[in-house]
């Protein structure tokens, strides 16, 4: 889905600077500008084609960006400070370097407006291309990387909010503000919150545009005013009960009332931006990069470009703004010991990152719309963020290249990413042992299951001069439950039944679905009401991700693999040949 995303930006935007450059041109400006009245009884709202995409359909696309926005700050990756100190860092400066750059080389006049282009990052473009350009086991880099364009985002909208609105209309304004507040009590009323969303947010959009604040952060403001939270457990286990009362007797009534409690059960912001998500990816950005990216790529038009400060600037700032500040700030956080890097996510991948994040796109595109009326100065700056970010591809795709020569990613898999931490790991014997031997391993594998066995046997031989470290890998595609087992399992070691948990799990591995791991705790007598929070919470999910992620890293694809001590254990498993190896590593420190 992300490279077709981006595929169908990349598209249109040739489609458009073809149309703006064939002989019939001329016509690309005029269909953008054709006039369009929006008449509801005496009041009119005159638009053009342009304005309907930029100022209307892209009140979705802010309106999904801030979805995600809220969604990150409060179950997602930026829940815990210190899993996104180093990403908000980084996006922090990758904003303020290209801003600094920018306004270097174009400190005054009308140019000095258009400082706000440089500091965004075009998400959907980047997702995209770290997808075809980026390295082999991507995913630290992504989870970073999707970290910092959020922050990034929130930058943008606020310098749009600050910086970028002009002529208030106070009375319209404050009508916006009351329609905000109605719109935050839509989610206690008992029914119809829908159609109430619906009608409430056209109204504020039309509100703010006659207030003169840009329309489009509307759809922000809406977004962050719906809630979100994990799946609510009681209302899932009210799904799979009127799911048995309509296997047994199929009406109508148990048929709507099974869907209606299982769309329940999942927040209206994660239910929005999966409903909204595909259309925004596949269409309006798409519309958007047809409205916008037309320059007319003429001799003159060129000529202008190659000798103007306003698009060398751009340039400047996007493609070594974007390197110099991200990089810059995780060096320096890493340094100052204010936060570290993922297991695997080195500088140099963090380098590549930040060399896409040059691509600056969409609202790059939108805020030189509202910076300048200058049609000259647009073509110019369009040209500047055209060519910023087509080198910040070809840069990034030649950075991981080499960087894949470099530091071959399959000799990472060899050694262990993330050495044994007695404070996070789960872990069975003396900490401090001389021997390690650490487990990455599915619940519901049933190779798993028979390598306990193993394991005893080796504890046994080894007593005290052995530690048993478990983490998590399930393989989802092949295990169905593993991952839910998994997430389960750190909710019961977080009231310290971790290993009696895991062992029940171990014993039923045929019967591991969502009824069954709640029936566990209770056998084991855990409190319920916490263990239903911690198993939907973001802590847990994280800790689940953390273990993957490592493995992604670290290209393992089957259960158990092992690590004998920091090196990957290749061949048998039985307990012999684990013993063997053991003894084969206490000899090489000696």
């Amino acid at each position: 889905m992300e490279k077709i995303s981006a595929a169908l930006l990349l598209a249109f935007t040739f489609i458009a600077l073809l149309w703006a450059n064939l002989p019939f041109g001329a016509t690309y400006a005029q269909f953008w500008g054709t006039a369009v009245d929006l008449r509801i009884g005496g009041t009119a709202v005159e638009m053009t084609f342009h304005d309907l995409v930029n100022d209307g359909l892209m009140a979705l696309f802010f309106f999904t960006v801030g979805l995600e926005v809220k969604r990150e700050f409060t179950i997602g990756e930026l829940t815990e400070p210190g899993r996104a100190v180093v990403p908000v860092a980084g996006a922090l400066a990758g904003l303020v370097v290209p801003a600094g750059i920018f306004l270097l080389l174009n400190p005054t006049g009308e140019n000095a407006a258009v400082w706000g282009a440089v500091i965004s990052t075009d998400t959907a473009f980047l997702v995209g291309a770290l997808a075809v350009a980026g390295p082999k086991s991507s995913g630290r880099l992504r989870v970073f990387l999707l970290t910092l364009a959020v922050v990034d985002d929130i930058g943008a909208l606020a310098a749009i909010a600050v910086f970028y609105t002009t002529d208030l209309d106070p009375v319209p304004l404050l009508v916006s503000v009351a329609l905000l507040a109605l719109v935050g009590l839509v989610r206690f009323l008992p029914a119809g919150r829908g159609p109430a969303y619906a009608v409430l947010s056209l109204a504020t959009w039309a509100a703010l545009y006659a207030s003169g604040v840009h329309p489009t952060l509307a759809g922000v403001a809406i977004a962050l005013l719906i809630p979100v939270f994990p799946p609510r457990r009681g209302q899932v286990e009210r799904t799979a009960e009127l799911a048995r009362a309509f296997r047994q007797s199929p009406s109508p009534e148990y048929a709507a009332a099974t869907a209606r409690s299982l769309k329940e059960s999942i927040s209206i912001n994660e239910r929005l931006q999966r409903s909204y998500g595909p259309y925004v990816s596949f269409l309006i950005l798409p519309l958007f990069a047809l409205a916008n990216a037309g320059v007319r790529l003429d001799g003159e038009t060129l000529a202008s470009a190659a000798t103007s400060r306003l698009t060398w600037g751009i340039i400047a700032a996007l493609v070594v703004g974007k390197i110099v500040g991200i990089t810059g700030a995780a060096a320096m956080m890493r340094a100052l010991g204010l936060g570290r890097l993922a297991p695997g996510l080195t500088l140099a991948r963090v380098g590549g990152g930040a060399a896409l994040c040059g691509i600056g796109f969409t609202i790059s595109l939108f805020i030189v719309e509202l910076a300048v009326e200058d049609p000259a100065l647009q073509a110019q700056a369009r040209v500047g963020i055209l060519a910023a970010s087509g080198t910040a591809f070809v840069l990034g795709w030649a950075w991981f290249r080499i960087l894949d020569r470099v530091q071959p990613p399959s000799s990472t898999g060899r050694i262990l990413a993330r050495p044994f931490d007695p404070e996070r790991d789960h872990f069975r014997g003396d900490p401090a042992a001389p021997l390690q031997l650490i487990e990455y391993g599915d619940f519901e594998c049933p190779f798993c299951s028979r390598a306990t066995g193993s394991i005893d046997e080796v504890r046994e031989h080894f007593g005290p001069r052995l530690v048993y470290v478990w983490r998590h890998l399930p393989l989802s595609r092949v295990h169905p439950h593993a991952e839910e087992a998994a997430r389960a399992s750190e909710a019961a070691d977080r009231q310290g039944a971790f290993r009696e948990y895991a062992q029940l799990l171990f014993r039923r591995q045929d019967h591991l679905d969502s009824a069954d791991l709640i029936g566990y705790a209770g056998d084991l007598g855990l409190d319920m009401e916490q263990f239903r929070d911690d198993l939907q919470s973001a802590p847990v999910a994280n800790r689940v991700r953390d273990d993957a992620l490592d493995a992604e890293f670290m290209d393992l694809s089957s259960t158990p693999t092992f690590f004998i001590g920091m090196v990957r254990h290749a061949g048998h498993i039985d307990a012999s040949t684990l013993i063997r190896e053991l003894n084969a590593s206490s000899e090489r420190q000696q």
